[in-house]
């Protein structure tokens, strides 16, 4: 499944680890300590925890990985103004020691009791789903004529489409609703609907699909063979609410909808026997259903759990760290800002609302 696949590559992206085992010299604790009360202790502290949220914890880390975080920042892999006069100043030695003190402090202790919010991006989309079903249906299968059905939908378009319908692009005042949606609500609300799986419906009482069907031949590059659409950012048409059909078709041919591509001249009796045909179409989920981050945390407890030991790979500890930082983090792997042996780009439209859910379930639990 491909949001599972997109798991793996979240449980890695703190991993920032050198292929090659470095051998040097043990650290000197003491000569750390004095080299952090005059050069780290503003941001991370004496005792290793951050001061401030989006700065991350230092103590109990793995000593290897704050070393590669530093040759980071030396290198310009990763991207920090003061870190990077900071490796200026600095021998390698010193790097050494700084790391090998950090890494010697005992795990900060948990600060505050408000409950993180862990619900995966399923949860969280399903809940905003409920101001929709009055419309859309219960599970986004639409029942009232001209109202799209939005279960299985592509997420990609669906995220595109509703804001359009919110910066005017679209015109349709009752979805103002969503406005008070962020992005990641959005996000998760995509997912929800492009994992939910489309009904069968009946044939329209209008249109022909025996004729409709040699009029969609310029449209399965895009759409998919029958409508099935592959594209996360191309929306399915098979099995979709007829009379919708034919209004969105119409809209683009006398363009009151814009799309670079979507510009045929059809006849309104062309228009319905494609939306006939389409309609009769058999669909299935974009996404292949709810996914707890619970069960994403198992993918990433591979590499980042307790008890793991790996000497090939310098891994470093998650549990426990600051949330904005952890969610900082992920970002950067994600859009190029951070480099890694073991990382991929993500792409997926819900990203966001992933990054924030897996970081809030690491940032929850004890350090260690």
């Amino acid at each position: 499944m491909r949001y599972l696949a997109l798991s793996v590559v979240l449980a890695l992206a703190l991993v920032g680890c050198d292929e090659e085992e470095q051998a040097a010299a043990p650290g000197d604790i003491a000569a750390g300590k004095s080299i952090a009360e005059t050069q780290c202790i503003g941001c991370h502290g004496l005792d290793g925890k951050g001061k401030a949220h989006g700065i991350p914890n230092l103590a109990a880390q793995v000593e290897e990985y704050l070393l590669d975080s530093f040759r980071a920042y030396e290198e310009g892999v990763r991207t920090h103004a003061a870190l990077k006069n900071l490796t200026k100043e600095l021998s390698p030695a010193d790097f050494r020691n700084v790391a090998a003190y950090y890494a010697s402090l005992p795990p900060p202790e948990a600060t505050g009791s408000a409950t993180p919010d862990i619900l995966s991006p399923y949860d969280k989309g399903k809940a905003a789903a409920a101001a929709c079903a009055a419309c859309h249906g219960e599970d986004g299968n639409s029942t009232t004529p001209g109202i799209p059905s939005l279960a299985g939908q592509q997420p990609i378009y669906f995220v595109a489409a509703v804001r359009a319908y919110l910066d005017g692009t679209r015109d349709k005042p009752t979805m103002e609703m969503l406005r008070a949606l962020d992005r990641v609500d959005l996000e998760s609300l995509a997912f929800y609907y492009a994992s939910q799986t489309p009904a069968v419906r009946e044939a329209p009482v209008f249109g022909d699909p025996a004729a409709g069907e040699p009029l969609t031949a310029g449209c399965g590059g895009c759409h998919g063979a029958q409508g099935v659409s592959t594209d996360a950012a191309t929306p399915s048409l098979a099995g979709q609410d007829p009379e919708y059909l034919v209004s969105a078709i119409k809209a683009y041919r006398d363009r009151s909808r814009h799309h670079e591509v979507m510009r045929d001249d059809n006849t309104d009796e062309e228009i319905e026997n494609i939306a006939a045909f389409y309609a009769a179409q058999g669909s299935e989920a974009a996404e292949g259903g709810p996914v707890t981050v619970q069960e994403l945390a198992e993918k990433c407890d591979r590499c980042h759990g307790a008890g793991v030991d790996n000497p090939a790979l310098v891994i470093p500890k998650i549990s426990g760290q600051d949330r904005v930082y952890l969610i900082m983090a992920l970002r950067a792997y994600r859009d190029g800002r951070r480099g890694s042996s073991m990382m991929h780009n993500m792409s997926l439209p819900y990203s966001e609302a992933l990054i924030e859910s897996i970081a809030s379930l690491y940032a929850s639990q004890p350090a260690r």
